[in-house]
């Protein structure tokens, strides 16, 4: 996600609470917050499948693998 696309989320959401948005505005804010949240889900699972964990009987278990058996 690049830093433009975090600066007009956050100029959507200070318009918001000041003066409202339009249907279109509010339908741009909902993609972008979409897309946001996907790329943080996407960050979190790559730094999950690179952690292992020894476990207490000595074998190594991997976090991204654990986390998706959930």
């Amino acid at each position: 996600m690049d830093q433009k696309t975090i600066d007009r989320i956050n100029e959507l959401a200070r318009k918001s609470k000041s003066v409202g948005l339009t249907p279109k505005e509010k339908d741009e804010q909902k993609r972008l917050r979409q897309e946001y949240i996907a790329a943080i889900r996407g960050n979190l699972r790559a730094q999950l499948d690179s952690i292992d964990v020894k476990e207490k009987d000595g074998s190594i278990t991997n976090l991204g693998e654990k986390v998706r058996k959930k």
